[in-house]
């Protein structure tokens, strides 16, 4: 039974909602068979006109040229969100709102695209490329020169927990699964998440890449916070034991928690590394991922474990927090204007640490350490974090009890809008232009071409000179634009 508090907090959290469902109720409001009407006309242009055997990249220039996070052949469809898995989702978001079986038969054309696509351990890449034959060609023709892209540098032949391009195909399979209960998804399902429970480390944490290159040691194998890598992991565990009832994977998302709590580096710099070795020493990543402290990673964990707290009701989760927010607190950078922060500091000293870049193609390109702000690599060296924002979390989680950590938690899931890890990007550009309200709805209705497309910017950063040269600009399709409208519909479908 819920205490005094738990029913106060409760009876707030049911005004916010109703709040936020408040807005879908005027009079004006654009009819249920309207949107119904829209939403299957996009996803009709989507498979019809962009589709490349059911699946899909990042864009879509206006004469149908297809672009991923680089230029991809015309053999090439992207797993990475918002790529073919988050189409995969959002359909399924679809036929649970309306009941129209043609989503579903979409979804299932979808998985079995990826499921063609997956790797034999299990996991996926960035990209499928349906003509592996050419592939190692267009690396050393094309990705191998495209610094600042160094995940593509090289044909490593394995998969890739980055940007959720393993977790997010693993979680539209888990979710078709349990719509379709049909054995052929379940196989492809059972691999996905062998795959994961093989890559954690006996430590509890999940390297970049998996299975691990014979090659010798690279950043790939370190234990990996950055870009969500272990939270993702954890995420889709937890969705892995609360759909299948499955004890093993609510242990390992258990063990990959407990990573963050043993990972932690000691006071006074009590913060993370973006990653580090199975020893919890700071490791290089990418050239400009420095071996050390970072405090957007720091932040980033710290809201993480506000989150494991929710999710268990565990306080000792809560536990490293103190620690970490005196570390940044003592890290404010004296005199500084536009800013109080930055992303690295040196260990044992805490001094400022930046990244400067020389030379102007890869075959020139150099990075090295430095004190100096002036010049250095746009990479978070300008940080403005809310301490006392994040403070003031810690401290009203901390009075809650176990039960009402948990009862946040299911609300906050249940009244979450738009689904995890796809708010970025193209997506996010379209959500900023789409207001959550009757008149956003009616707009999303007037912007729908006769196709049924929508049209939105996107921009492509030159692949040999990221820095130096300027980025094409385009009116285009976007996957993430796509995304955007249908989760905004559906979510408007809801409320009705």
């Amino acid at each position: 039974m819920l205490n005094k508090k738990s029913q106060a907090t409760r009876a707030i959290f049911c005004t916010i909602a109703c709040c936020i469902l408040s807005l879908y109720g005027h009079a004006q409001s654009p009819s249920k068979e309207d949107v119904e009407t829209s939403m299957l006309k996009a996803t009709q242009f989507m498979f019809d006109t962009l589709a490349n055997q059911n699946g899909f990249v990042w864009f879509y220039t206006q004469d149908f040229q297809p672009y991923g996070e680089l230029k991809p052949r015309p053999s090439m469809i992207w797993v990475e969100p918002p790529g073919t898995p988050s189409v995969g989702l959002v359909l399924l978001n679809a036929y649970e709102a309306t009941g129209n079986n043609y989503y579903l038969e979409q979804a299932r054309k979808v998985a079995d695209t990826l499921a063609a696509g997956q790797h034999p351990s299990g996991g996926w890449n960035y990209f499928i490329d349906f003509d592996p034959e050419g592939l190692q060609a267009y690396y050393d023709d094309f990705f191998s020169k495209c610094w600042g892209w160094q995940e593509y540098l090289k044909n490593r032949g394995n998969c890739t927990f980055d940007d959720y391009s393993t977790t997010e195909p693993t979680r539209f399979f888990l979710r078709l699964y349990s719509i379709t209960k049909d054995k052929k998804h379940k196989k492809t399902l059972d691999r996905a998440l062998t795959h994961i429970l093989k890559a954690q480390y006996k430590n509890g944490a999940w390297p970049q890449r998996y299975p691990v290159e014979k090659s010798g040691p690279n950043y790939t194998q370190a234990c990996t916070f950055n870009d969500d890598v272990i939270l993702d992991c954890i995420n889709v565990l937890w969705e892995a034991a609360d759909t299948l009832d499955k004890n093993k994977y609510r242990k390992a998302a258990l063990r990959g928690m407990q990573f963050y709590i043993d990972a932690q580096l000691p006071a006074p710099q009590a913060g993370w590394p973006q990653q580090c070795d199975q020893d919890y020493t700071p490791v290089y990543g990418r050239p400009f991922e420095i071996d050390t402290v970072s405090l957007q990673q720091t932040t980033t964990n710290i809201l993480d474990l506000f989150y494991f707290f929710k999710r268990t009701g565990d306080k000792k989760y809560l536990a490293p927090i103190p620690a970490a927010l005196d570390w940044i607190e003592a890290s404010a950078i004296p005199g500084a204007t536009d800013h109080t922060h930055t992303n690295f500091y040196e260990m044992g000293t805490n001094r400022p640490l930046y990244i400067q870049q020389t030379g102007t193609t890869i075959d020139d390109v150099h990075y090295t350490e430095s004190y100096e702000l002036e010049g250095a690599y746009p990479y978070a060296h300008k940080m403005r974090p809310d301490i006392k924002g994040m403070r003031r979390v810690y401290n009203e989680l901390l009075s809650l009890s176990p039960e009402e950590a948990k009862v946040m938690f299911q609300h906050e899931r249940s009244t979450k809008p738009l689904p995890e890890n796809i708010i970025g990007g193209y997506m996010a550009v379209a959500l900023a232009r789409t207001a959550r309200s009757p008149e956003g709805i009616q707009a999303i209705l007037e912007e729908q071409d006769e196709r049924g497309a929508w049209i939105d910017p996107a921009t492509v950063l030159d692949p040999y000179s990221p820095f130096t040269e300027a980025p094409s600009q385009y009116q285009a399709h976007t996957v993430g634009g796509y995304l955007a409208r249908m989760y905004r519909m559906i979510d408007y479908l809801g409320s009705l």
